[in-house]
This record gives structure tokens, sequence and C-alpha cells, in this order.
């Protein structure tokens, strides 16, 4: 909100000479105001002429020429006051305290006209408001990223960013182990609902680490800083089974800003697949169907707390605990049908149970500190986190055996028992300075350290006439150490319509791998430089371009190097490969925006040149069991076009739509020399609001993924269609919504796998259709409008673009933040 609220203020003149400033303070507690908005107007003929937000001291800084003004000072729920003649020399004019009375009825007579735009674009970045996104009520975070353009989510859980797998996910712009130990799966485990925004970053600068070849998502928590004590409240009750409060409460006054998030959810999710595998070694003709039905129900509780101290309107001090507890109890039920010479010919049956009861803690630490300076932009910003987790999975697994007319052949079961512990703890410090350089330029610069230091103790038993014994090869211990150390520097200037951007970012890292019982050692240590370009240029028209340039790595994640195999079922392993190395890409892309008045386009061109691609390669040996662990490919190359655009035909309706086409190109060579893939695929998804009353909306969403080859097979395509009812209650302070997720029940992944001796055919959905109820009820909020203003430019580049009847704001920024 605040980013919005300064935009709208930031139409700054050219050839400045003096400022104005002062202090905005509530007139009975003294209490700074951060947020009030401060508008200079010219004496002469009352026009509008710049304006500014005040930051969370209260103080604001308006640059003017020397000439004869009035002010007007406002902010929501306070009575708006003018300062009247109010006469800028080449002096800085300084208006002191300036004390806003509450108005105990100007809340209520807050005039409802247009709401926050669900996504405003960038040439560098795009922000999605997610809590204006319909289909997102009830969600996950993972169900909540599959509803943004450009990333794709799959059937388990992992998420992807214009084709490719290889993303850095964030929260609040640091590492998380949310998706840590467990991947992006971890995000099935925070709820949608405290989220405030994702920020999606396709080619990022080299102010961010270099991990992600695909780019960065970054996802933001909802957290308030306006003055008292305000939040919301959501309820969820959906089917299947899904029952979830999330409590967001904040209270600021004076020197102290408190907040709290919590949400705590019980959820089913059942499932269910098939696989069909053909083997051919030879002469001979074998395989299997397999058809699995599974039931996922999850008791999870989210907590974050923090305190934002004021040590003086240009020092803060804020501490921070996050804690998440997950207990998850999953039955799987396989059956496997052998068949030999032919594929109707069953030769044997038998089914597998697995049941398994996981539990995950996750703590997390943040102390941060924040200094600003008399010079605007100017700041210093250091941070210390550490994150502290583990979990422990006991699985117990029982086979029963039958004849081909599925009745019980009289063989005893087989009982099998698996136990995992896994634990990580991470140390995070970081520092970041930026200092203003004449009117548009800026130089920054940043150190940042991590070290990661992960357990994985692994045990894998049968039981045999009553006794308990380890199979071979299944009683390890493997430990993860890993040392990240980072320095990089930036600067950014602009001349006239053209600003630019270069920066360079130096990683040192140390991997080491072992396996205890083993004796298998393996360490990892190299540095790397990535280097940054962004070139912007203003074109007339509401026009804007943008060439940039980045290098980036995708290091072997802790799955990805780990060597224990993941024990379903004694036909399928997966595992992780020790001696993998990291894939590094050079990425560049053209960007262009244009603004019209009932809408936006955003268009890029983008190509990726990656070596030593990582890719998880499944192989069959001659008695039909299957082994799929990462390897490196020798190159990658990617290019795309992608399409985003917002569009209003009218008042009660609004659109938005995505359409990436994109070509593989991947060479295998150094493995096999079947290993090669040259595809052609897209992707699109189309968003439709409607208005029908003043106060209740219809989203309709659609989307389309294309078949799509790979190494070793394709991807055939994926089709479904969302739909959301949101109806406004109790004036505006409350919401209630109803969403079904894939109406069809369409949302299936399925994929061919081929290789020299066999063909293997998947077919899976994991998340099946869901309908979710939720109330929402806001605690001294109200759904807050924007006011429209002529378009400006200020000294950074701003432009605003205000849309006829107030229906929307569009903003874009042509010099990068």
């Amino acid at each position: 909100m605040r980013n919005i609220l300064l935009c709208c203020f930031a139409i700054a003149s050219l050839n400045l000479q003096a400022q104005v400033k002062g202090r905005v303070t509530d007139a009975q507690s003294g209490s700074p105001l951060p947020y009030a908005t401060v508008s200079l107007f010219s004496a002469t003929d009352s026009l509008l002429l710049d304006g500014a937000i005040t930051d969370d001291a209260g103080l604001f800084t308006i640059d003017a020429k020397p000439a004869s003004y009035f002010a007007k000072v406002e902010f929501l729920a306070y009575e708006a006051i003018f300062i009247e003649k109010i006469e800028v020399k080449k002096a800085p004019l300084d208006l002191g305290s300036i004390k806003l009375k509450p108005s105990s009825t100007l809340l209520n007579e807050v005039v409802v006209e247009a709401e926050k735009s669900t996504m405003q674009m960038g040439l560098d970045k795009r922000v999605f408001n997610v809590g204006k996104d319909l289909a997102n009520a009830g969600g996950n975070a993972a169900e909540l990223l599959s509803n943004i353009p450009s990333v794709q989510v799959d059937v388990e859980g992992n998420v992807s960013l214009r084709g490719s797998a290889n993303v850095r996910i964030l929260i609040d712009g640091k590492p998380s182990g949310l998706v840590s130990v467990n991947g992006s799966g971890g995000l099935q485990q925070l709820q949608g609902s405290l989220i405030e925004r994702v920020e999606i970053i396709t080619n990022p600068s080299a102010r961010y680490e270099a991990e992600g070849v695909g780019g960065i998502i970054n996802i933001i928590l909802k957290k308030e800083q306006r003055n008292g004590f305000n939040g919301s409240v959501d309820l969820v009750a959906g089917h299947p089974s899904n029952l979830g409060l999330a409590l967001n409460v904040n209270y600021r006054h004076d020197r102290l800003n408190f907040f709290i998030n919590y949400g705590i959810t019980r959820r089913t999710s059942p499932g269910d697949g098939s696989l069909f595998q053909k083997n051919f070694p030879g002469d001979t003709l074998f395989g299997y169907n397999q058809t699995r039905e599974s039931d996922q129900v999850v008791f999870a509780q989210n907590a974050r707390a923090g305190l934002d101290f004021y040590l003086n309107p240009k020092n803060t001090l804020t501490a921070s605990y996050s804690l998440r507890r997950t207990d998850g109890d999953r039955t799987v039920d396989m059956t496997f049908r052998d068949f030999a010479g032919t594929e109707s010919n069953i030769v044997n049956i038998f089914t597998r149970r697995q049941a398994e009861f996981e539990r995950e803690p996750y703590s997390e630490y943040a102390l941060a500190y924040k200094k600003t300076f008399d010079k605007k932009g100017q700041e210093f910003i250091a941070e210390v986190r550490v994150l502290d987790y583990w979990e422990s999975s006991d699985q117990d697994y029982t086979e029963k055996f039958y004849d081909t007319d599925f009745n019980p052949s009289g063989q005893p079961d087989r009982l099998q028992n698996s136990y995992n512990y896994e634990s990580e703890r991470q140390y995070l410090v970081q520092a970041d300075y930026v200092q203003p350089i004449g009117k548009e330029g800026k130089v920054e610069g940043g150190l940042r350290s991590s070290m990661r230091d992960m357990d994985n103790d692994f045990l894998l038993q049968e039981q045999v006439n009553g006794v308990w014994e380890t199979l071979p090869g299944f009683d390890d211990r493997f430990l993860y150490l890993e040392n990240i150390h980072a320095a990089y520097g930036i600067f950014g200037n602009r001349i006239g319509n053209f600003g630019y951007q270069a920066g360079l970012r130096a990683e040192l890292t140390g991997i080491s791998t072992e396996l205890v019982e083993s004796k298998q050692l393996n360490e990892r240590n190299y540095a790397n430089f990535f280097p940054s370009a962004h070139l912007t240029y203003e074109l007339p028209k509401e026009n804007a371009m943008q060439v940039s340039y980045s290098r980036r790595i995708r290091r072997p994640r802790y799955n990805d190097l780990s060597p224990f195999i993941t024990y379903s079922d004694e036909r399928n392993f997966w595992s992780g490969n020790p001696d993998l190395n990291p894939e590094f890409t050079d990425a560049y892309e053209l960007g262009h925006i244009k603004y019209f008045e009932q809408g936006n386009l955003s268009s890029s061109i983008y190509y990726r040149y990656t070596t030593g691609k990582i890719e998880r390669i499944r192989r069959v040996d001659d008695e039909g069991i299957a082994a799929t662990r990462p390897e490196n490919l020798s190159t990658e190359d990617a290019f795309g076009l992608e399409f985003t655009s917002a569009y209003n035909p009218a008042k009660w309706v609004k659109l938005d739509g995505n359409f990436n086409f994109f070509r593989s190109i991947t060479d295998g060579g150094n493995l096999n020399a079947d290993f090669q893939a040259d595809t052609y695929s897209w992707f699109a998804r189309i968003t439709s609001r409607f208005t029908f009353w003043k106060n209740t909306d219809l989203q309709v969403r659609g989307n389309y993924e294309a078949k799509m080859q790979t190494t070793q097979g394709y991807r055939k395509p994926l089709a479904y269609l969302d739909l959301a009812l949101s109806q406004d209650l109790l004036k505006n302070n409350a919401t209630i919504t109803l969403n079904v997720s894939d109406v069809f029940n369409s949302r299936r992944h399925r994929h061919v796998t081929e290789g020299a001796t066999f063909y293997t055919y998947n077919d899976g959905q994991s998340r099946t259709r869901q309908i979710n109820l939720t109330f929402s009820y806001r605690l001294h909020q109200q759904k807050r409008r924007s006011r429209c203003l002529r378009k400006g430019r200020g000294s950074w580049g701003w432009q605003l673009k205000s849309c006829p009847r107030l229906a929307h704001i569009q903003l874009k920024r042509v010099f990068l933040s």
C-alpha cells in the first residue's frame, strides 16, 4: 500500500532548488503518523504540483522551486488540515510538527470507488496482490502460486517459472525453511491467507543471490504498520475436508509496532494415479500395471510474531520469530498386475500399502537494523537470521499376494519399516548500503554469508521370521555442510529518458557431503562471478523498454545430492546424486510495457543458455527395476516470448491474461546419444472478473498447458477451470467467498518416459477438485481506494496512469529500484 501511495504523489519538478519538510503526528498522543499524505498546491492557480507520503517516523520531504504554495495534510480516519501562505525560498523550509485530530465519523464515510490492482507490472518485476484474487481463498501457498501468470505447479508441488523448474523461492526476501529440506513442497503447509503479495523477478540484478536460473519468486507475508489496532480474521471450510483459521493482527503506538500472524489448518488431500511400464530387453516382453489411491491428512500450524522498535526517526530495530509445526498421516494403496509375453497375460497380482506418520517442526529467528540518513534514499540495513528445522518420518509397508483371480494366494504378508530423520540449521548474515549520487544516480553494495548444516539418518528394515533385519545398503547417515559467502556492488543512473544499472556479484561456495557408515566423502569448492546489466528507455505515449542480462547458478540442492533412496515400492526408486555439479545460465531479456487508457500490456522476449543442465534421468534394468536420479546434461538453449495484459473494457469487467510460448533444445549427449530434446510448447491463463452488483464479484479462470517434449519422452497437455464468487458484507468490513478449483476435475499430470528397452506412462492427480467457503473479517480496516491524479513524472522516473471512472490505477517505474 505504501508503494502505491508513494506513486500517487511522486510528481516532482525538474531543476529543484529547495525543500519543504515537516512531521505529521497525532494531536492527542503525539505519535507519528506514517503514510499520511501531504499535497503541495500552487498559491496562484491552486494546481496540485507535488506531494509526499510520511515515513515510519511521520517525516516527509517535498522538493519545490522558490514560490508561494499552500498544503493539504490528510490521513485515513483523521480530519484533514490546510496550511496556508507557504513561502519557499532557496533555503529548506521546515513546517515543524503538523498535528491531525482523529475523526470519529470519517472512517464510516469512506466511499469505495476503486481497489488496488490485482497485478502491478514493471519492466524488472511484477507484483501480484494475491488477496484480490478470489481463486486463492482457502488455499495454501502452492495453490496460490499456481494462479499466478508465468508460474506452474506440478502434481508434486514443484514450482517452475516460464517453463524452468530452477526457480529461487524466498519468503520476505530471504531464504526460508519452508523451501529448504522439502523444496517447494513445503509451501503446501503455508496458508494462503497469511500472504499479502507475490513478486516475480524474471531477470534479477546482482542485489539478489545468484541462485535460481529461472528467476526469483518472493512471497511477502502480511504485516501492517498503521497506527492503533488493526488486522483480519479468515475462516475456511471446504470439501474435501479443509478447515482453517488465519489471524493477522497489528498494533502500533508511538515507537512500537507489534505484529502477529497465526494460521491453523486441518486438510485432507485424496489422490489417485496409475503407472504402466513395459520392458522389452532382447526378445522378451514383460511389465506391469500399477494403480494407486492415496489419502493424506495434514494438521499444520504457522505462527509469526515480531516487533518494530523505532529508536528515533532514523533508526529502527526489528525482531521476529516464526514457528511452524506440521503433523501428517499419509496412506497409499497400490495394486500391481504383472504381465509377461502380452499385456493381457496377467501372471501375478499383489498389493502394497504405505502408511506414513510425519512430524515437521520449524523455527526461524530474525533480527534486523535499519538506518536512514538526511539524504533521501540513503540507507543501511543489516540482518541476522537463524533457521532450525527437523523432520521425523515413520513408514510401514505391507504387501499382500494374490492369484490371477485376485484371491489370496496363501503366501505370508511381507512387512517392512522405514525410519528417516532429517535436521537442518542455517545461519544467515547480511548487510546492504545504498548511497544516492546526484539527482538520479545511486551506488549500492552488500555482503552476505550463509552457513547450513544438515543431517539425515535413514534406516530400512524387513521382518524375517518375526525378527526385524536391516536391508543391505539401507542403513546410513548423510551429512551435508554448505557455506556461501557473497559480496556485490551496483551502480545506476538516469540521463533523460535513458536509465542504466550495472552490477557484479561474487560468491564463494563450499559444499561437503559425507556418508558416515559407507565412509564416502565428497567436497566441492568453487568461486564464481555473476554480472548483471539493465538498460531502460522511456518512449513517448506511455511506452517503456528494457534490455537486461544476468548470470545465474543452480547449485545441487540437498535432495539432489542425498544418495538415500525413496522406497515406496520395489519397482521404482528415486534418489539424489552425490557427484552432481552446479548448472550455470546466462539469461537475456528484452521487455516492453505499454499503458493505455483501459489497461496495459507487457511483452518480453527471453533467451537462456545453460551448461551442466540438471535433469532427472530414469533408467530401467533388464529385470524392470527403475531408478531415477538427477544428472548433469551438456547444454540447454531456451527461447521464449511472453505477453501479460490487464484490460478493463467496462467498469464492471476486469480481464487479465498471460501467454508464454517457448522453445527448448536440450543436449544430453554426454550421457547418452538418445538424450536429446527439441520442443515447442506454450501455456496460457486468462482471468475474467465481473461485478454484477455493488459488492458482488464473479471470477472465472481458464488454464492450459500444451504438450511438451522432455529429454526422455513428453508431457501431455493439461487444462482446467476455476470459479469463484464473493460478496462484501457488514459495511465492507467482511467478505464471504465461495471458490471451486478445477471445476471439471481435469487437472491430471500425464507423462511418457521412453528408453531403448522400456516404455513408462504415468498418470496422476494429487490435487482433486476443491470447494472452499471462506469468511474474512477486517478489524479496523476498509477496502481502501485510491484517488486518481493526472500523470506526471518525478525524479526517479515514476509514471502514473489513472483509468476512467476510477476503475483501477496502473503504475510503472522505468528505473530499477
